[in-house]
């Protein structure tokens, strides 16, 4: 869908500054394929009519046509479909590994991990909202109203603890990056990763 493929282009911007301003080594084109690509298996989970504006010009019923075959194909869980994606794609293993162990409740681990790229990629898309980046804390209450009303309509168990002990870390994660940047935080918005998603939409892939 175009939202989602503007969503990865965004968070791929987010980890390609980082880089472009991190004062230790690391891998940035890991960095940026795993971010471009981490979520092409994400309709299979969508609920197509929480954005509805999103599945336009085409309309819900073409995306839910879309992820009906997404599902016949790949299956219908999330993770399982990004990894078969990205090995289809040919993505190299060290990044079907670090898009295998990203996801916001595995953020207490990502922030004992020694992988930076890991880190990056990870602090990257929870910068993302889905209309544009944000800082950390207003991406944070984003989510939070979200997984709430998620939550309510689907009668959920209340997980709140699992969230905010994912918030902390999430906060932990942004200092340990920063301490190692020539940019602060507020340095990465809608505006400075504009030129680097139209640099990124030519990125070559193998």
């Amino acid at each position: 869908m175009p939202s989602l493929q503007l969503h990865q282009l965004r968070v791929a911007a987010v980890g390609k500054l980082i880089c472009d301003n991190f004062t230790q080594p690391i891998n940035e084109r890991d960095v940026v394929l795993e971010c471009l690509f981490h979520d092409m298996g994400n309709i299979v989970k969508s609920n197509l009519s929480y954005f509805s504006d999103f599945t336009e010009p085409e309309g819900v019923e073409y995306w839910e046509r879309i992820k009906a075959e997404f599902i016949a194909k790949y299956g219908a869980e999330q993770h399982t479909v990004n990894a078969a994606i990205a090995h289809e794609i040919g993505l190299s293993e060290p990044i079907i590994e670090i898009m295998n162990k990203t996801g916001f409740s595995r953020l207490p681990q990502i922030v004992e991990s020694p992988s930076l790229e890991l880190k990056v990629c990870q602090y990257a898309d929870t910068r993302v909202g889905p209309r544009g980046v944000l800082p950390l804390s207003e991406r944070i209450e984003e989510g939070r109203k979200r997984y709430v009303v998620r939550a309510q309509k689907e009668n959920l168990p209340d997980r709140g603890h699992i969230f905010e002990t994912a918030v902390s870390a999430a906060k932990e994660l942004e200092g340990q990056l920063f301490a190692h940047t020539k940019i602060k935080p507020e340095d990465i918005n809608d505006t400075s990763v504009a030129p680097v998603i139209e640099e990124l939409r030519a990125y070559p892939v193998v």
